[in-house]
């Protein structure tokens, strides 16, 4: 049975904004109520349709009295921010996903109405560090637990929502996992970071990148908002890429630095507003982090239509290329051919210089 009265956090970002205009679209859902603290953009009030906007501040005890007011039975959090400079700061930023997200609940507790949570979470409550296994079930705990940060806020969150799911058992709590989002629409951090023409990397490290295309996040938004699945999912793409391939065939420059010097860049970064990547994220960006979607297929019962390298491959029609990705291959092939000559050379060499003893049989031959 569709939702009645559906309430989306978060719609002045596009993916927010996208959720509600879907559901608005769908006529079996009798309202939609978007709310933020700031108006969407002219285009985005365009695409919302009859989406009631309200503006609030879900920090505000204010919102139960919309909840309330609407008796709405489908919350859909999604006003969680990942970056500090975009909510004005480390304090604000968790002010605004922790806080903000205990006073919406204790707003769903208090409302009788509500029969459906959504959250928006993600898989960086798996942390990244290099004791870390190669593939993560929703099972699992990170290896190492994030210590600060939007990884941080976003275990907290969780650990919210689960507290009250024990304290209202009637209502249906949905927790979807997303990996990294990337697409020609959406402005997520690793898409500002893959649009710096040079890149800055840790040496010595090559994360797996797992990706989302904004469009297969949107489908699985859409269907938990309207479903009835309930429980803890991870949503990714199909298959990885290395950092470096990712970087590659968008036509940018790979900096490899020392890790030192890749925290000097960080702090630079998000000082001047270039990147706003935390150390956190530099963690990731540093070890990777790669999850088990078969629940997402089996369950949940959805599959990305975009691959990891599908998603990247539609990104990149937006990405002018600093160095045309055929040049980066074609020399990159040939350095790998040149090196595995030398590599072979060396080897026969070795070989003429240090040759093998002969087998104890043909020894034995010999000396009789």
């Amino acid at each position: 049975m569709p939702p009645a009265v559906v309430l989306v956090t978060g719609v002045s970002r596009w993916l927010g904004g996208a959720l509600a205009a879907e559901l608005a679209a769908d006529p079996s859902i009798g309202r939609v109520i978007g709310v933020d603290t700031v108006p969407p953009s002219p285009e985005m009030l365009r695409r919302l349709g009859r989406t009631e906007f309200v503006r609030a501040d879900i920090r505000n005890p204010l919102i139960g009295k919309v909840i309330a007011a609407a008796s709405v039975d489908t919350v859909v959090h999604m006003n969680i921010s990942s970056t500090p400079a975009g909510s004005g700061g480390r304090a604000p930023m968790k002010e605004l996903n922790v806080i903000g997200t205990m006073q919406l609940l204790a707003a769903c507790q208090a409302a009788p109405s509500v029969r459906r949570f959504v959250l928006k979470s993600t898989t960086a409550v798996y942390g990244a560090s290099p004791r870390d296994p190669a593939v993560f079930t929703e099972t699992m705990q990170a290896r190492l637990v994030p210590s600060g940060g939007f990884a941080k806020d976003s275990v907290d969150i969780e650990g919210y929502v689960r507290s009250f799911g024990r304290r209202r058992p009637d209502v249906d709590i949905a927790v979807l996992r997303f990996t990294n989002f990337i697409g020609p629409r959406i402005d997520s951090l690793l898409t500002g970071f893959l649009r710096m023409p040079v890149v800055p990397t840790a040496m010595g490290y090559d994360a797996r990148v797992q990706l989302l295309h904004e469009d297969d996040a949107l489908a699985v938004l859409v269907r938990a908002t309207t479903g009835d699945w309930t429980g803890t999912v991870n949503v990714g793409g199909k298959g990885t890429l290395l950092l470096s391939q990712a970087i590659r065939r968008l036509g940018r420059v790979e900096a490899p630095l020392p890790t030192p010097a890749l925290g000097s860049v960080g702090r630079i970064s998000r000082r001047f507003g270039f990147v706003d990547y935390s150390p956190e994220q530099m963690r990731f960006l540093n070890f990777g982090r790669v999850v088990d979607t078969t629940v997402l297929r089996t369950e949940f019962g959805l599959v990305p239509r975009y691959t990891t390298a599908e998603a990247l491959a539609d990104y990149a029609r937006t990405v002018p290329p600093v160095v045309s990705p055929r040049l980066v291959e074609t020399t990159s092939t040939r350095l790998r051919s040149v090196l595995g000559r030398a590599g072979d050379a060396a080897a026969a060499l070795g070989e003429r210089l240090n040759p093998a003893p002969p087998a104890p049989g043909l020894r034995a031959v010999r000396d009789a």
